[in-house]
């Protein structure tokens, strides 16, 4: 009897342990859930990346790599942006479609319910979506209605739209993201970019671009960045591109407003290369704000290599400014500017180009120059080199009426032969300056057509060998005694 009176008290002891322990969980669950919502969001806040480091590239010259940026989050920037409730991702293609929708954070979710590697697509056919797209995972970004780049003129509709102030998409480092056929918008963006990439690989195919604000619309800080039918429209007077120690690939791209093109800090490696880009400047004056360049290359921790090629550069008072790199130039075209080349220090190879300036062609402070094969126009000193430069130039033409004058040397008895005086590794070319090579630089900019060769009254008529210059280069027309006869004693009183 004592056996089983122990017994069942340990059974009911048991159970007493039992069901204390289960009414304890049960008030831990429910009678604390304040406390256990507080560690999810603790958990879920550490975990979660963040971004808003990013929305202040050191796109500037004055800024350096490792410069500390400004912190936004949508709670302190935006407190009345609302981006909804985490989602996550595990579906191979999302569609979205938008219709002017700021604050309801759908695109946001969007993107958070792609899987890596997955595929958004952004429809706006009822109006642009409106938001920042955080990107910590491989994605395509396609834009349902498509980008043709010879469309442009015709305004179409912007595909994604910045929020005031903030970016239209960020990159995290090491993350690859492909965009196409989309517009993207920033109207009001601030000291935020467009596009912000920090050791990203970015990669656009028919993307457009309306950005206007104090920073650039496309910064890649390390990484990769490869653009390729794309326009730029950007109101600013930073760079329309910051590469700093991107690897910047660039092929069929425009860049229009901004006052500066791009700027590029080539780091070691891969080279950089432009091909068949136009930039076209605001023709800013050279007193007016940061330096109107068209792409200026810095120095970097490596000594980097930047090509460029089939590329018009319009509208800058410094068409390539050169600070550090080894950069070669062909096939290219400069006009509307006040320098063509400027060789801070570095290397340059320009070969068979076309370069307008209204003071020098190419300025080498510092550095080695090799200027062969090209054609320079308007300009008052061709090539111009410093002590600490060394110029090597050949078979370079020159049309300049400031250069170009005709000089004159008696051949008979005080009649005169007009000839053109060379320079060091170029020669002038007589005559106007071809109308089609204008319609292919100035031209693009809507400029009319201005003659920069000299002309040298009666020339024609000489070299058909009639008449003669006197001293002071007056033509004297003298039909009596024709070609060679012009320079003999056996004139027509001389008999």
């Amino acid at each position: 009897m004592i056996t089983n009176r122990t017994s069942h008290r340990t059974i009911l002891g048991l159970i007493g342990g039992v069901a204390a322990i289960a009414s304890a969980v049960t008030v831990f669950a429910l009678g604390d859930g304040s406390a256990h919502a507080q560690v999810a969001a603790k958990v879920e806040s550490q975990t979660r990346p963040n971004f808003g480091v990013l929305l202040d590239p050191p796109s500037r010259g004055s800024r350096g790599r490792g410069s500390r940026h400004r912190r936004y989050d949508y709670g302190q920037h935006r407190p009345d942006w609302r981006p909804g409730p985490y989602r996550p991702g595990g579906e191979e293609i999302v569609l979205i479609d938008c219709g002017g929708n700021p604050g309801t954070g759908g695109v946001e979710d969007a993107v958070r319910r792609v899987r890596p590697g997955g595929t958004l697509v952004i429809r706006a056919r009822g109006g642009a979506c409106v938001g920042w797209l955080n990107i910590d995972k491989p994605l395509t970004i396609i834009g349902e209605g498509g980008f043709d780049p010879r469309d442009w003129a015709s305004n179409p509709a912007p595909t994604l739209m910045a929020p005031d102030g903030l970016p239209c998409m960020t990159v995290a480092q090491g993350v690859r993201v492909e965009i196409r056929d989309m517009i993207f918008a920033s109207p009001r963006a601030g000291d935020a970019a467009c596009i912000v990439g920090y050791g990203a690989e970015i990669v656009m195919n028919r993307v457009g671009f309306r950005h206007a604000g104090d920073e650039a619309a496309i910064y890649a800080d390390g990484g990769l960045i490869d653009i390729r039918n794309t326009i730029i429209d950007a109101q600013t007077i930073a760079p329309a591109i910051v590469a700093d120690g991107a690897v910047l690939t660039a092929h069929e791209l425009a860049v229009t407003g901004a006052q500066s093109g791009l700027e590029l800090v080539p780091g070691a490696g891969q080279t950089s290369r432009l091909s068949a880009v136009t930039l076209k400047g605001t023709d800013a004056p050279n007193a007016f704000g940061p330096r109107s360049i068209g792409i200026v290359i810095r120095s970097g921790r490596e000594y980097g290599r930047v090509e460029i090629e089939n590329t018009a550069i319009l509208g800058y008072v410094e068409g390539v400014a050169i600070e550090g790199a080894s950069v070669a130039i062909t096939n290219s075209r400069i006009g509307r500017s006040d320098k063509g080349v400027v060789l801070y220090n570095g290397e340059l190879r320009l070969t068979d180009s076309r370069i307008r300036a209204a003071t020098v062609g190419v300025a080498a402070a510092s550095g080695h120059a090799v200027v062969v094969n090209n054609v320079f126009s308007g300009v008052r000193e061709v090539i111009y080199a410093e002590n600490r430069a060394t110029v090597e130039a050949s078979g370079n033409r020159v049309w300049s009426q400031y250069l170009c004058r005709a000089q004159f040397r008696d051949r008979y008895r005080g009649r005169y032969e007009p000839y053109w005086r060379g320079g060091d590794g170029w020669e002038c070319m007589y005559g106007a300056y071809p109308q089609n090579w204008w319609e292919n630089e100035d031209g693009l900019l809507g400029l009319p057509y201005q003659d920069d060769g000299y002309q040298l009254e009666g020339y024609r008529e000489y070299q058909s060998g009639i008449g003669y210059y006197t001293r002071d280069g007056r033509y004297v027309r003298d039909e009596r005694n024709r070609g060679d006869n012009r320079w003999r004693s056996g004139g027509f009183f001389n008999r």
